[in-house]
């Protein structure tokens, strides 16, 4: 049986001939929004459970027409939650259900900015109906992305040739290239809180339109962070 090799020395992590740079690269940008999301909250109450989701039927039904009448404008239509709760007299003996309250709840995804205007006024103008947001946002896949983390590799790109040279040295070779704690579990992210509600409750809707709301997109800011690792040229000092 053979002796094992002896292990061969790592190299240090500078040297005087081959120093090295760390640097970090931020980039903080500007975008239009690319998508607008809304909140459609329809409720119902009746006297006894069918008369409750029999309304809620109808202006869950009146809803989802109206907002499928913008076709392409609408990328997504969702339903999430939705619940009938018995309401218990508060006097009386025992447990009497006075009333039953029905909600559901509709998310909807536009892409055109103008409908979207007008479609949040036309469904806060449906019966006992509450519009919440709109949330604006930039889709996962948007280049703006990929342009946010090139800007900050290039500012640390530029930090570190800007210190090389400050002691008469060069950049010669990258060592590494990470994103800000890349090696840490990822934050979970919460919905944002909304901006504000749009709400009409009441009666039927009114026979004359009403009018569009005039939003104004919010601009989205995107921020990334590098860490960068260079080697240089031996500096002059």
């Amino acid at each position: 049986m053979t002796d094992a090799a002896p292990p061969t020395p790592t190299a240090p992590f500078a040297t005087p001939d081959q120093p090295r740079v760390a640097v970090r690269g931020e980039a903080r940008l500007e975008f239009d929004p690319e998508i607008a999301r809304i909140g459609i909250s329809i409720s119902a109450r009746g006297k006894d459970r069918r008369t409750a989701l029999e309304d809620l039927t109808r202006r869950n039904s009146a809803a989802l027409d109206l907002v499928k009448t913008y076709g392409q404008a609408v990328e997504k239509l969702e339903t999430g939650a939705f619940s009938v709760t018995p309401e218990l007299a508060q006097h009386g003996r025992g447990e009497r259900i006075h009333a039953y309250h029905g909600r559901v709840h509709i998310t909807a995804v536009l892409n055109d900015f103008t409908a979207l205007g007008e479609l949040t006024t036309r469904l806060a103008d449906l019966e006992l109906t509450r519009v919440t947001g709109p949330w604006w946002s930039l889709r996962p896949d948007s280049p703006a992305h990929g342009e946010t983390r090139r800007q900050a590799v290039r500012e640390a790109v530029q930090r570190a040739r800007e210190y090389a040279e400050a002691i008469g040295g060069r950049l010669s070779a990258l060592v590494e290239l990470a994103d800000i704690g890349a090696e840490a579990p990822m934050p979970a992210y919460g919905m944002p809180a909304a901006p504000g509600s749009m709400r009409g409750f009441g009666g039927a809707a009114t026979a004359e339109a009403a009018p569009a709301l005039d939003l104004e997109p919010q601009r989205q800011t995107l921020y990334a962070q590098v860490n960068a690792r260079f080697t240089m040229t031996p500096p002059q000092l």
